[in-house]
């Protein structure tokens, strides 16, 4: 299944997996807006549903963004509100890249008329899809669990400081999934040979803390991994082959240990 804004292909088991930041299409009147660097499209999370290839083999479905994060951020809150307090946020709209470089050229950035016609049209859908796919699942089988699959530089001086942990897994604190179910995924995660810190620098977005709802039997979880785990950090952004497939069996050890915990 499609939509003009995101690919999308149920599964046969109560995890769905979102990868709302790997999108690298702009429209093209909005595109020649973006300053030269901002071109390259530089805070993608290139290449996360090649790396998430495995999870339709293991009945996972799985949601991911068509469009750029520039054009929205689809992990931001609909009103804007910082996502971290304190911190060095960038905007539902962002208008500086990671790096604190302009996006725009001075006078293009959108203004609110422009937002909101953004928010309706490429981030609502996708929210929508996402609460209606949990609800489905959550109906057919008593509980469903959402994973957030993200990626990132893995040194961003604007977020944090020196390399970012190799695998940061975010529950918003532990609210957005049950104990148990964080404590086996960090032990799956922790079983190769990767570093994995759980709520560290990164928490979870604004799709782990709106659908986690563990009481009502919906679970949210989110996986930030360092790019130079599996691709080159600078243009032309490639994906190395290599360094994915030693990757990825902690990525599937980690989901199967999701759907273990939910007795698939």
């Amino acid at each position: 299944m499609s939509d003009d804004v995101y690919d999308f292909r149920p599964g046969t088991t109560p995890l769905l997996v979102s990868i709302p930041h790997c999108g690298a299409e702009v429209p093209p009147e909005i595109f020649e807006t973006f300053t030269p660097e901002a071109q390259l499209l530089p805070d993608t999370d290139w290449h996360v549903d090649r790396l998430y290839g495995f999870a339709a083999e293991i009945g996972a479905g799985v949601i991911s963004a068509r469009y750029s994060r520039y054009l929205i951020d689809l992990n931001r809150a609909p009103d804007d509100r910082p996502l971290y307090a304190g911190a060095r946020n960038t905007e539902l709209c962002p208008t500086t890249t990671f790096d604190e470089q302009p996006i725009y050229f001075s006078g293009f950035a959108p203004d609110e008329v422009e937002v909101a016609r953004r928010r309706e049209t490429y981030w609502r859908p996708y929210h929508e899809t996402v609460a209606a796919e949990l609800a489905r699942l959550r109906a057919a089988h008593g509980v469903a669990v959402l994973w957030e699959a993200h990626s990132i530089r893995s040194r961003v001086p604007r977020f944090f400081k020196g390399r970012l942990t190799d695998l940061n897994l975010g529950t918003a604190g532990g609210a957005s999934a049950a104990p148990e179910l964080v404590e086996a995924v960090a032990a799956a995660g922790r079983s190769g040979e990767f570093e994995l810190v759980v709520d560290g620098r990164f928490t979870g977005g604004y799709l782990t803390r709106s659908n986690g709802d563990p009481a009502k039997g919906l679970h949210a979880l989110q996986m930030e991994l360092c790019q130079d785990l599996y691709m080159d950090e600078t243009p032309p952004f490639a994906y190395r082959e290599v360094l994915a497939e030693r990757l990825q069996p902690t990525l599937r050890a980690m989901l199967e240990a999701v759907l273990d915990w939910l007795g698939r």
